[in-house]
């Protein structure tokens, strides 16, 4: 019997976001399930608004006919993406844990596609997915070791600039990854969509809580390779509205920033 967990972290996230991403969930559960014996599977919202934004009533589902069950967290504030999932930390008893963003839709078969892959080979201790944004537009989740240099230009440069340095962000971005097979060995995963190895995550303590937001899914990455390989599923497939930071106003830009600083400093600098 498989076990699962499934914790979701959110931030003032609207309600139809949020049902969005159960109806998925309740999707790619009832597809796993006509496939795989799957046990009783704990369903975490972690809410870090300041003050309740929802209930559980409000996003329904078959919940219980799919034996989710499903928790809300509140009432703790603001402490961070990385630390909100670690909430759960020293609750969660599954074989693998699935770490999700609000903002995230999964195809029906995401699920089942992931959680195969990753027990085929058991040097694979996290896996991430193909996406695409609201619009069709492909995003590239997988990516290489960044440099200071790097980051600038993909942060501050035009888009009528981009192309200048199109070699240099495509290497970043590792768009040249296979889309018909499984990659092993990725230097680095984004933490929207991040299938997981439970006794890994606990083995390396979760995600660092000193990112409170950006970089924690990389420095993840970087701790959980000293145990095992990272791998990119194309065959796994989600839609995630996410975008960059630079496109959400000076304040994040300041958290960027600050989790660059900390991130380059336990890991290493590049400049170029």
């Amino acid at each position: 019997m498989i076990k699962i967990s499934i914790s979701v972290v959110c931030f003032n996230s609207p309600i139809k976001q949020l049902k969005d991403l159960t109806d998925s969930i309740i999707a790619a559960v009832r597809f796993m399930r006509q496939r795989a014996e799957v046990g009783s599977i704990p369903f975490y919202f972690i809410d870090n608004s300041e003050l309740a934004t929802f209930s559980i009533s409000e996003l329904q589902g078959d919940f219980d006919e799919l034996s989710v069950q499903t928790k809300l967290i509140n009432g703790h504030g603001n402490i961070g993406y990385g630390s909100a999932h670690n909430l759960v930390l020293d609750e969660i008893a599954s074989d693998y844990h699935l770490i999700l963003n609000p903002d995230v839709i999964l195809e029906e078969d995401a699920l089942h596609q992931a959680i195969t892959l990753l027990m085929s080979e058991p040097k694979r201790k996290m896996l991430g997915p193909s996406a695409v944004g609201e619009k069709g537009e492909r995003q590239y989740l997988c990516k290489r070791y960044p440099s200071i240099s790097t980051l600038l230009l993909r942060g501050i440069l035009p888009n009528p600039l981009r192309h200048l340095f199109e070699k240099r962000l495509n290497y970043y971005e590792m768009r040249d990854l296979p889309e018909d097979r499984v990659t092993d060995d990725i230097p680095l995963l984004s933490g929207c969509f991040i299938l997981i190895d439970t006794p890994t995550l606990k083995k390396v303590g979760g995600f660092d809580s000193g990112y409170f937001l950006y970089f924690e899914d990389f420095d993840l990455s970087l701790r959980v390779k000293k145990i095992g390989t990272l791998a990119y599923a194309p065959m796994v497939r989600i839609t995630h509205a996410g975008g960059q930071a630079s496109t959400k106003g000076l304040r994040h830009i300041l958290m960027f920033s600050l989790s660059a600083l900390r991130f380059f400093g336990n890991h290493g600098w590049r400049v170029f």
